[in-house]
């Protein structure tokens, strides 16, 4: 059984600024990321085995159990990176209606996934990006690992449905999928929306959160009663302060 994929429309990395700014996203192939990252491709791979150990989500308020997940913070400016005490996420209502206003401390992302080169290339690139299109300044990172799994019949990537994230910019990563039908991701600013299906492992979307929101639709399993997930990696930069 398969299901329909639509292919995001990718971006070459040297182009990754005028896209961002001129369309308010932007999404990398696997090889751009690579490409972009200056780190080979089996090195973003040799990180998934992480997501085979996340701890579960207890904060869902729709009373599923689909979702484990990590979380950790980080400071970045210029060239400098350092990950700071772990905290709470939190967010304001405004910006999800199901779970802000929540402190929800999650389990910190193993040690040495964060002392990995390919790791601190990816968030110093990404703070760069966030520069390219805010101004160079001090980043607030937040790094989130998810897997969503059909065990229940139906997982929700964003069971707060579509958002932003009240950053400034929003990167999503997918990690890997498996036995899996749906998972769409879709983007909006105003009445354009765009629509396309994260397929490949580190494929990577960038995302102005001032200007699109953004969901990934419900996954089912292809095949009643064989187990299906996806992986992904949500990277968050804010500038002025993490929120709360």
């Amino acid at each position: 059984m398969s299901a329909a994929v639509y292919s995001p429309p990718f971006t070459p990395p040297e182009e990754l600024p005028t896209a961002l700014r001129q369309e308010g996203y932007a999404v990398l192939s696997p090889k751009g990321t690579s490409d972009w990252l200056g780190r080979p491709l089996d090195e973003l791979q040799a990180l998934h085995a992480d997501w085979d150990r996340l701890p579960p989500d207890e904060y869902l308020k729709d009373g599923g159990r689909y979702r484990t997940r990590r979380h950790s913070c980080f400071v970045a400016e210029d060239e400098a990176l350092e990950q700071v005490p772990h905290r709470a996420h939190w967010q304001p209502v405004e910006y999800n209606a199901l779970h802000g206003g929540m402190q929800r401390w999650f389990a910190p992302m193993e040690e040495a996934t964060v002392a990995r080169p390919a790791w601190r290339a990816l968030l110093q690139r990404l703070a760069g990006a966030a520069s390219a299109l805010r101004g160079p300044q001090r980043w607030f990172i937040e790094a989130h690992q998810f897997r969503i799994d059909t065990e229940g019949g139906i997982g929700r990537p964003t069971p707060e449905g579509a958002h932003r994230d009240g950053v400034d910019l929003v990167a999503v990563a997918l990690v890997g999928r498996h036995g899996i039908k749906g998972g769409e991701t879709r983007v909006f600013e105003g009445r354009r929306g765009e629509r396309f299906t994260l397929a490949e492992p580190w494929t990577l979307m960038l995302l102005d959160d001032a200007r699109v929101i953004h969901e990934s639709t419900p996954i089912q399993p292809l095949a009643e009663g064989e187990k299906g997930w996806r992986d992904t990696l949500v990277v968050t930069c804010r500038a002025g302060g993490f929120q709360g």
